[in-house]
């Protein structure tokens, strides 16, 4: 028995309706502002965060630092030059980016004396910064007052209260061999 092309016209629009049907499917999930937090996965097509407000947390080792959402910890990358961000892909999942709408409203807690801005990511990303240092939460933290990612393979900080800084990471010397 031969299996006509028809046939086999109809399977492929069939598999195709099915492969529609579903990527179609949640295709309205995108997170609320809520989501856009701590360990949440967010895409371009995520709703931003049009204005929040910023805290601020004291331990008696790293000082004065920034909280977002819910208390969390706040970091910053030392490799990250003025205003842009290094840090995409497995890095973004590990050091989800602070999300927030272009020009959005961002009130600061007392203290910090620098400028809050945002950035647009090469992943479509809209970045909150301060001082032109792009924030991050660390996915290893669990709870308000969690500072796991301090210090991190060197170059992860708390985000300072005082918008300064942090030290660049050494550059690596090259061998004379």
């Amino acid at each position: 028995m031969r299996l006509s092309p028809r046939l086999f016209s109809f399977a492929g629009l069939a598999f195709g309706a099915m492969l529609v049907a579903a990527a179609c499917v949640g295709a309205d999930d995108t997170p609320s502002p809520a989501d856009v937090g701590p360990g949440a996965t967010v895409g371009p097509s995520a709703s931003a965060v049009a204005g929040f407000t910023l805290a601020m947390a004291n331990d008696p080792t790293l000082g004065a630092y920034l909280t977002g959402q819910g208390g969390m910890t706040l970091y910053v990358f030392a490799r990250d030059p003025g205003g842009l961000s290094f840090c995409s892909l497995d890095c973004a999942t590990t050091w989800p980016p602070l999300a927030g709408a272009t020009g959005a409203t961002i009130t600061p807690p007392a203290g910090a004396t620098g400028t809050f801005s945002t950035i647009s990511r090469s992943d479509g990303i809209v970045q909150v910064t301060y001082n032109d240092m792009p924030l991050y939460y660390f996915s290893g933290d669990s709870a308000a007052g969690d500072t796991k990612g301090a210090g991190k393979d060197g170059v992860w900080y708390v985000a300072p209260l005082d918008g300064k800084r942090p030290p660049a990471p050494p550059t690596p010397v090259p061998s004379a061999t």
